[in-house]
């Protein structure tokens, strides 16, 4: 049965080549207009209403430097410098995936990480297809949006989105006094969120923008099995190369030659670990999972390191925070083409 998941990503707006991957379209680059940062306002002077317009009308049309320079809101001048920025950084390459990989390449990204999560959003819609179960789809939602890592007594390790977390133990009804009291790290209230799992999947699709469900990430739990098969996809989507990716307890392995940390503290830990470095306890234990991929087809890795497999890991920060970056799949494995 075919859901309907992220509605308002404006992925629907996009076109799709014969290969299978997205183009940027006039109609999604309006939409990217109507974000509240560009959106015209009560306030908004005639140079901007004016500005607005004529790119919803021509959404790819230049802008100069001395029309943004007449707009009398400065943020807003600066927002529309940013959007004109993604804009090029968007429509340079033939497909959206092209244009996703090269913001990571060269001089590194220059676009506001909103812009980032949200292209990579609507490129994990593409990637999960028509059909994806809830448990992927929303282990999906940890490829672009941090987590809250928390472990319970009983050792079950659950993942949150941060932002909602946030959201809900900032509410309360004591007012601006609650808000001081949060802001100086008092917990107000705690978070109490539904866990996902193999019996409640259908609950997730009415919410599925509310990010709101929490994932178990215990090895044997379902929650870590779809999150590697939609790194699997990922992967193949993009590179064109089948792997198959599962989790591991630990790296026993004399011939570890190739590993990729799923976010900076992980690469951290897995560098040290191959160097022979001692990594202090603490630091361990903000691992989360160890994986390895492993290619189907060998002869897609580079000659050197051919048949062994790539080792993955992913680890919190200090916060307890998850911030997992999809595109180190993309950019960090050993492809015998590059």
């Amino acid at each position: 049965m075919t859901h309907t998941l992220w509605p308002t990503s404006g992925y629907d707006l996009l076109s799709t080549n014969a290969q299978g991957h997205l183009q940027v379209t006039d109609d999604f680059l309006r939409f990217l207009l109507e974000r509240p940062e560009l959106a015209p306002i009560a306030t908004s002077c005639s140079a901007e209403l004016t500005l607005h317009h004529s790119l919803m009308d021509n959404p790819k049309r230049e802008v100069t430097s001395d029309e943004l320079a007449q707009l009398q809101d400065t943020d807003a001048a600066e927002n529309y410098a940013v959007w004109l920025r993604f804009r090029q950084r968007i429509v340079a390459k033939p497909t959206l995936e092209a244009s996703y990989l090269a913001l990571f390449q060269g001089d590194g990204v220059d676009v506001p990480p909103l812009l980032v999560q949200q292209i990579t959003h609507i490129l994990l819609r593409h990637v999960l297809g028509e059909t994806p179960t809830a448990l992927q789809a929303r282990a999906a939602e940890m490829l672009m949006r941090p987590q809250k890592i928390t472990v319970l007594e009983d050792g079950a390790v659950m993942a949150a989105d941060d932002d909602t977390v946030e959201r809900h133990a900032t509410q309360s009804s004591f007012g601006s006094l609650g808000e001081l009291l949060t802001q100086g790290g008092i917990k107000l209230r705690s978070v109490d969120l539904d866990v996902l799992n193999a019996d409640n999947q259908e609950a997730y699709w009415p919410r599925s923008e509310s990010f709101d469900w929490v994932l178990s990430l215990n090895r044997g739990q379902p929650g870590l099995d779809a999150l590697c098969e939609v790194m699997a996809r990922w992967v193949q989507h993009f590179l064109g190369v089948e792997v198959r990716i599962q989790t591991e307890r630990e790296i026993d392995d004399d011939q570890w030659v190739w590993h990729v940390g799923l976010d900076a503290q992980a690469s951290g830990v897995l560098n040290d670990l191959y160097q022979g470095l001692d990594v202090a306890p603490e630091r361990m234990e903000r691992l989360l999972c160890l994986f390895k991929l492993e290619f189907v087809d060998p002869s897609a890795m580079r000659a050197e390191v051919r048949g062994k497999p790539v080792y993955l890991a992913m680890a919190v920060d200090g916060e307890q925070r998850l911030k997992l970056k999809p595109q180190n799949l993309l950019l960090n494995l050993p492809l015998s083409v590059q």
